[in-house]
């Protein structure tokens, strides 16, 4: 159809962009000798002809290829929808991002200088992980990057038809290759593929958007009527970090060894150290100005003959443009190495930055100057967009996480007791209670349990050990803002917790302070289940208590520069719900961080959380700005992380506008939530609290009546692909934490994929229609109540629209056919009896 014979509307963008794909693929389909597979093509036409034994796994390829395609014509509308809308109705007509922020604020009357000020308070870091639900190779991943690529620009009115031609051509040269590569992984990858595809975003994507999304911030600032001189400094925005957990998460993942964790370190830093050099380069070609000597300061002089003097360097050619010569000095401090064949690689020497905060002083240095020759223009963007991109990114690229069971460090510490104090392990190695007294004695000691005459142990313990020393060695050379944090999944008592300042005490990264010993490294509990949860507060208490932690949190505030005392707590959204239900789980999600911030409130603290969310509602997902509203209240005190994984980064980070989007949410949600946060008095006046805790007591009961019903185990192995799935090459982390055939030894992932593919989704709803029912025969007045608070309290709008959308992705008829695979027709009959009567009542009430 011709443009001239009609106009393409928003909504219409993603259709046309699809069947456009789709043609693509016909052709080459033809041009492959695969012509008997076009009638399969879905959307093209209404009727196809059956799939035969013989045909079945090139349609199940094709198929596969049709709703990737699918998938980048709906990322593709979504873009050009809200670009539409944007212009349209402006900036604030996009709910979530900063035109819509900053325009309810100035509504509201919030000064600019509250809004400075709560900037300072923000950090926000998504934390991206390799777990096992991302199933495409990255050589597949890349050419779907291209293709949307393509996709895009065959958009732009500035090709005339040859040119729009050629880029067709491209798009079906990319879809010939879609067609014959695999894929997904025949054998399951290893960790180092993991990185190389994870490392894609943090050295091609993110720091190519941070100087987009501070343009962002500007001009929604502007466009509202703000002065915009408020925002003439890196230091002012909202800060960003990343975080990462390929080759650092090795909790119940034998392959993540300690070579695997130094190696990621260096592999980041690498890239980081490139992204430097690049950058640096460009301010030495922005900064090529002629003038003499004389007219700059002495100081500024005298820095460069000493920069000269100790890199044993002279840039005579430069000598006439003295700012370019600074800034060609300062990549000579890299630690890095260009061959001749202009490949770069690590290289420290003696007069080498150790890490960014040292390259920061020296550019600060020749902004002073540049002030004062009067190139203010040049500070403001060019100079500030390096120091923008070292405040975020570093010499380090993004936080490394060590993640690891507290059974695991359980062990391994009654192993190094056993070595090292052999009367005392007899001695508490059955008595909880002389174990805990021994274990709070020891985190008085800087003396460690090994030394060279001791046996190394068991290989556990001695990789264990080995890691710690990995981490202590980077750190000791550079700096700590390689590392994240130290977590503890499982946590279910402070010792857990202790324990891990007893393995840094091994490596050598703890230190006596005056009022005891101190880490820079932060230990983060992970509270996982509905009863750590429960406990968390307590177990929080506990740990806040110990002497140790408060020396630490006061050497990492005085490293870090952060303006309080800031301990970091995760809580695990797919081991809750797996373990009681998205109803109880979501309501002991928001009750334990209402607690713990009373905890930390009370020891001097500030809380930042760490969510562990995954792709699914039943794993935490859900609109990132409506995610933020649903928080508990003063619970946000400004600094956040929050996972991101498998297939979830490649959906919303795979191209550059689509990671500005996103980021954009997060960081202008974040801040939002802080600004309004401030005007709240008291955190635990929570009208909803009577109400959801009976919900979830009473949910839980249901859920729980039906994973521990006797013929449950049978029909779940028959009835959904577990098997298929625990056997699949996806990721490299096993599906069981230690190998174990019970529910409690199955990971939350694989649980939660197998209902979702069986399209029974009953991790996201069941339980909640039987509850509601007992309310409304029970208790009207309460079930009226909760219909209120629907409509004005987002907490409760938040659960029940997820609840909702799992209902609407429920398929009874795919149900029944998962159902009829299991072989028992009475375990059939009496489990698939009860997942059905409650999704009918679930959808009923």
């Amino acid at each position: 159809m011709n443009s001239s014979e009609h106009t393409i509307t928003p909504n219409e963008k993603p259709y046309t962009d699809l069947t456009f794909l789709l043609q693509c693929l016909k052709e080459v389909l033809i041009e492959n000798n695969e012509e008997e597979l076009t009638p399969f093509i879905p959307w093209l036409q209404n009727d196809h002809p059956a799939i035969t034994k013989e045909n079945m796994q090139r349609v199940l390829r094709l198929y596969s290829i049709c709703f990737q395609l699918l998938n980048l014509a709906e990322v593709n509308g979504a873009v050009q929808d809200r670009r539409i809308k944007a212009e349209k109705s402006g900036l604030e007509s996009i709910n979530g991002l900063w035109g819509n922020v900053l325009d309810s604020l100035k509504k509201e009357n919030v000064s600019e200088e509250l809004i400075i000020e709560s900037f300072q308070d923000v950090v926000v870091e998504p934390v991206l992980t390799a777990h096992p639900t991302e199933a495409k190779r990255p050589v597949v991943l890349v050419l779907y990057r291209e293709l949307y690529l393509l996709l895009v620009k065959r958009e732009s009115g500035n090709y005339n038809s040859y040119e729009q031609s050629e880029i067709t051509f491209e798009i079906k040269q990319i879809l010939h290759k879609l067609w014959f590569i695999g894929e997904i992984f025949i054998e399951k990858p290893a960790v180092e593929s993991e990185l190389e595809n994870i490392l894609h975003y943090f050295y091609k994507v993110f720091p190519s958007v941070l100087n987009y999304l501070d343009y962002k911030l500007k001009e929604a600032w502007t466009q509202v009527g703000y002065d915009v001189n408020y925002l003439n400094s890196h230091t002012v925005f909202p800060r960003v970090s990343f975080g990462n957990w390929v080759g650092g998460d090795r909790d119940g993942h034998p392959l993540v060894t300690s070579s695997i964790t130094a190696h990621t370190l260096k592999t980041f830093r690498l890239h980081a150290l490139k992204l430097v050099n690049n950058l640096l380069s460009e301010l030495s070609d922005s900064l090529s100005i002629f003038c003499d000597d004389q007219e700059l300061p002495t100081y500024f002089t005298q820095r460069i003959l000493q920069l000269e003097e100790e890199l044993n360097v002279s840039l005579a050619e430069f000598n006439k443009e003295p700012f370019k010569k600074y800034i060609e000095l300062l990549r000579h401090k890299l630690p890095i190495h260009e061959s001749d064949d202009k490949n770069i690689e690590l290289k420290d020497t003696p007069f080498s930055y150790k890490n960014s905060h040292e390259l920061e002083d020296d550019l600060l240095l020749v902004g002073k100057v540049l002030k004062q020759y009067g190139a203010q223009s040049l500070v403001d963007m060019d100079l500030q967009n390096v120091l923008r991109h070292l405040q975020v990114f570093g010499f380090h690229l993004a936080h490394l996480d060590i993640r690891q069971n507290s059974k695991h460090y359980s062990d391994v510490l009654m192993d190094i007791i056993n070595i090292s104090l052999p009367a005392t392990y007899n001695t508490i190695k059955k008595d909880r209670a002389a174990f805990e007294k021994f274990l709070v004695s020891e985190l008085s000691s800087n003396r460690p349990f090994l030394n060279t005459y001791h046996q190394p142990g068991s290989e556990k313990t001695q990789e264990t050990i080995a890691t710690f020393r990995a981490v202590s060695k980077h750190l000791k050379n550079y700096s700590d803002r390689a590392i994240g944090g130290l977590i503890v999944s499982m946590t279910q008592n402070a010792h857990d917790l202790f324990t891990v300042y007893l393995f840094m005490r091994e490596a050598g990264l703890t230190r006596t302070r005056e009022n005891g010993l101190a880490c820079s490294l932060h230990v983060i509990p992970l509270f996982e289940t509905i009863e750590d949860l429960i406990h968390a507060p307590e177990i929080l208490d506990a740990y806040l208590s110990q002497p140790i932690v408060k020396n630490s949190l006061e050497l990492q505030k005085e490293k870090r520069k952060y303006n309080h005392l800031i301990q970091e707590v995760m809580v695990g959204y797919s081991d809750s719900n797996k373990d009681g239900g998205i109803m109880a789980s979501a309501w002991h999600l928001y009750y334990a961080q209402i607690q713990l911030t009373e905890v930390a409130k009370k020891h001097g603290v500030s809380l930042r959380f760490f969510h562990g969310k995954g792709g699914t509602i039943s794993r935490g997902a859900g609109p990132t700005h409506w995610f933020l509203k649903a928080l508990p209240p003063y619970s946000l005190q400004g600094q956040i992380r929050i996972t991101e994984q498998g297939e979830t980064i490649e959906r919303k980070y795979a191209n550059k506008v689509n990671a500005a989007y996103n980021l954009e949410l997060l960081i202008a949600g974040v801040s939002h939530q802080i600004i309004k946060n401030k005007q709240q008095q008291n955190i635990d006046n929570s009208p909803i609290k009577e109400l959801f805790s009976h919900l979830a007591s009473e949910s839980f009961k249901t859920f729980k009546a039906l994973t521990t019903h006797p013929s449950f185990i049978r029909f779940y192995e028959q009835a959904t692909p577990i098997d298929a799935i625990e056997s699949s090459k996806i990721g490299s982390r096993p599906a069981r934490r230690s190998g174990k055939r019970t529910l409690a030894d199955l990971r939350a992932i694989p649980w939660v994929f197998s209902w979702t593919q069986s399209r029974m989704q009953i991790s996201s709803w069941y339980g909640i229609g039987t509850t509601l029912q007992k309310m409304k025969t029970d208790t009207p007045d309460k079930f009226q109540e909760l219909k209120k608070y629907l409509k004005s309290d987002n907490f409760v709008r938040y659960v029940m629209t997820n609840v909702d959308t799992s209902l609407a992705a429920t398929d009874e008829k795919v149900m029944a056919l998962y159902a009829d695979l299991v072989e028992d027709e009475k375990v059939k009959n009496t489990i698939f009896g009860m997942l059905k009567n409650e999704f009918l009542l679930t959808r009923k009430m």
